[in-house]
């Protein structure tokens, strides 16, 4: 005969919570950034590139290889602060702008035991950066992106070493044009990292249509031209001037300052515009 309980405390007493599985909570965390590569011609303008920032492994299992930062969540410690920590911890990073981005949950993403990932992007200038990185953290540019018959193909570099894995893109709900990734090559990069890497990537290029995130990745002061290299690094792909002009229209306001000295015609300056 099924017990009635009287009270949620005489239940709590009751409860025995060994009758399920256990699994553990990670977080991972995606850092991008948009800087100037330097061009060497003073009358060319900077170009603008993507990095992500990653950590080498030093323990098993994937040692030797890349990953995101990220941890286990401690089991008295709010979600909301466990990226926070390790953030710290593993980059010696903090004070940057964190949101959650999705929730990883493939029945063997990870060899050891089964855990759900709750990931978080980040996005920093990292020119602005006075924290120094700790030995095993380091930043790769996004040379390319390129997609063909649903095959996305990416290639990262640090300045000494090639990372290049590719993704499928598998519709998944038709109606809504919803699509999973589906991991087809990687050999450099840990657990299901590569997943989380390109979902931040189509999120952020996403959320710059309807948000001013991307303002986290500028600096105080910049110059039209220069907030519009960040949007189509962003986007992998050319604007029309006028067309971006449109998108910016009430998101920054103009200074009367100007950039000048790089051998080219003098430029407002313009700055964000808090609303």
């Amino acid at each position: 005969m099924e017990k009635v309980y009287n009270s949620e405390e005489e239940f709590l007493k009751d409860y025995d919570s060994s009758i399920y599985e256990k699994l553990s909570m990670t977080v991972d965390i995606l850092i991008l950034s948009v800087s100037s590569e330097e061009t060497g011609n003073y009358r060319k303008t900077d170009k603008k590139k993507m990095s992500i920032l990653l950590v080498k492994r030093d323990d098993y299992p994937f040692k030797g290889k890349w990953c995101l930062p990220g941890g286990f969540v401690k089991i008295d410690e709010d979600l909301e602060d466990a990226p926070i920590r390790i953030l710290k911890r593993e980059t010696n990073l903090d004070n940057i702008y964190l949101e959650q981005l999705y929730t990883f949950g493939s029945v063997h993403r990870d060899p050891r035991m089964r855990i759900i990932s709750s990931s978080y992007m980040a996005l920093i200038d990292k020119n602005r950066l006075n924290e120094n990185l700790n030995e095993n953290a380091c930043w790769f540019d996004i040379v390319s992106i390129n997609e063909k018959d649903d095959i996305i193909d990416v290639i990262l570099n640090n300045g000494y070493e090639n990372i290049n894995f590719s993704i499928k893109k598998v519709l998944k709900e038709k109606t809504t044009d919803r699509y999973k990734f589906v991991e087809v090559k990687n050999d450099k990069i840990a657990f299901d990292h590569t997943i989380v890497i390109l979902s931040g990537l189509e999120r952020l290029k996403n959320k710059i249509e309807y948000t001013d995130v991307v303002f986290n990745m500028m600096p105080e002061l910049f110059t039209l031209g220069e907030l519009q290299q960040v949007y189509e690094v962003i986007l992998n792909k050319k604007l029309l001037d006028p067309a971006f002009r449109r998108i910016i229209s009430n998101k920054v306001v103009k200074t009367n300052k100007l950039k000048t000295g790089e051998g080219h015609r003098p430029s407002y300056l313009f700055k964000y515009k808090h609303n």
